[in-house]
């Protein structure tokens, strides 16, 4: 399959499936429908060429695999009943984009945090169960229970947006879930890879998608704006080797141009036109960071002014820790590790590594040349993924 078709087939997904539920009121049944419509497609479309109305090919498609297993299944009569009342011939289908529809309900509020990143993926995103399974390092069957379990869920629950009253919040399900995508993709928790280009291409196009239909929520262009910023570094966030590559040592003629000239101007004409939130604040110090020619040329103040008001408006520990950072290259590396030290009773940020890894740079900034052996040492022990795990463990062999 070409890839400008698998770019079609992920389009035409959601919007498909969109067509479906409205239809059938059935989510579940209509999901995997699509799926084997979409596998149809793959098949079919490279040998036959595109069809006239490649929407229509695969809701008529999909609608037939539905019949087909009604037909199979359930009470003799009522079946028959339904048969008949669902037969469907090829033909012009709705011009309706249900997509923002369908990631509300793949984002329900129901569903725990991993079957609605899981759920958005298959449906919305258009990822094999295999693909999801990979990104997310578990194995494909307990993928297919998981997304098996969110579509039973959710299941009866009315194909609709949510009342006006509601979407704010929901928004904020569905954007949280977009983020976490994104940062899956570009700093893979575990595993011997650094990144998957895949999946931020996805978080992307999706969040693309919502900017589109809902063109003046400002933390919906904040999402991009972030996305777009961040992901111009990935080409220099690792070396010929695949060495993970600090963002002070990183090549700048490899950053993506393009991408930081489009995420600059979503954030600047956002920025004061409305309530500022976390996903602006975040791309505004982004753009800080993509602007410097060089990293002696980072406007460090900038950043910490901007990272004073996140803490003001979403503050956590997270927050706190990249803020250390900056308090560092501020007021000095002491300041910055004082910052560190109110983290150090927080099981959330003690389980893993970044807390470690962080305070290992600025007690190698501050001259402490055996804590940070021992910190970055302490680091690369609890990371869980393999890149990290040899970056940290190189930077105390840097120095020992």
């Amino acid at each position: 399959m070409t890839p400008g078709t698998e770019d079609l087939l992920r389009e035409l997904a959601p919007q498909v499936l969109g067509i479906l539920v409205r239809r059938y009121d059935r989510f579940d049944a209509c999901e995997d429908a699509v799926q084997e419509a979409l596998l149809a497609a793959a098949t079919q479309w490279p040998v036959d060429g595109l069809p006239q109305s490649p929407r229509s090919w695969l809701v008529t498609v999909a609608s037939r695999r539905l019949v087909d297993e009604w037909r199979s299944a359930g009470a003799r009569q009522r079946r028959e009943e339904t048969v008949a009342a669902l037969e469907v011939e090829p033909g012009p289908t709705e011009d309706a984009d249900d997509t923002l529809t369908l990631l509300f309900l793949c984002c329900h509020p129901r569903l725990p945090v991993p079957a609605q990143l899981a759920l958005t993926l298959r449906a919305v995103g258009g990822l094999s169960t295999a693909e999801i399974a990979a990104a997310f390092l578990v194995p494909e069957p307990t993928m297919a229970q998981r997304i098996s379990r969110a579509k039973k869920s959710i299941q009866g629950s009315r194909f609709a947006l949510p009342p006006p009253a509601e979407v704010p919040d929901r928004l904020r399900v569905v954007l949280h879930a977009l983020y976490l995508v994104f940062n899956e993709g570009y700093a893979i928790t575990a595993g011997d890879q650094a990144h998957r280009a895949d999946l931020t291409a996805e978080a992307v196009r999706l969040t693309r998608l919502v900017h589109t239909l809902v063109p003046a929520d400002g933390e919906v262009s904040g999402l991009l704006a972030l996305m777009l910023l961040t992901e111009a570094r990935r080409p220099a966030r690792t070396d010929a080797d695949g060495l993970l590559v600090p963002l002070a040592e990183q090549d700048r003629s490899r950053w993506d141009a393009g991408l930081i000239a489009e995420g600059v101007a979503v954030i600047s004409r956002t920025l004061g036109r409305g309530p500022i939130g976390p996903y602006q604040l975040q791309a505004a110090i982004a753009a800080v960071h993509d602007e410097a020619g060089t990293a002696a040329d980072t406007d460090w103040p900038q950043i910490l002014a901007l990272y004073d008001v996140l803490r003001r408006v979403s503050p956590g520990p997270v927050l706190t820790l990249n803020r250390a950072v900056a308090v560092a290259m501020v007021h000095g590396p002491l300041a910055g590790l004082a910052e560190l030290g109110t983290l150090d009773e927080d099981d959330r940020m003690t389980r893993g590594h970044r807390l470690e890894a962080v305070r290992a740079h600025l007690l190698e900034m501050s001259g402490d040349r055996a804590a940070a052996i021992a910190a970055y040492r302490r680091a690369a022990k609890r990371a869980t993924s393999i890149p990290e795990q040899h970056y940290l463990a190189l930077q105390a062999a840097r120095l020992s």
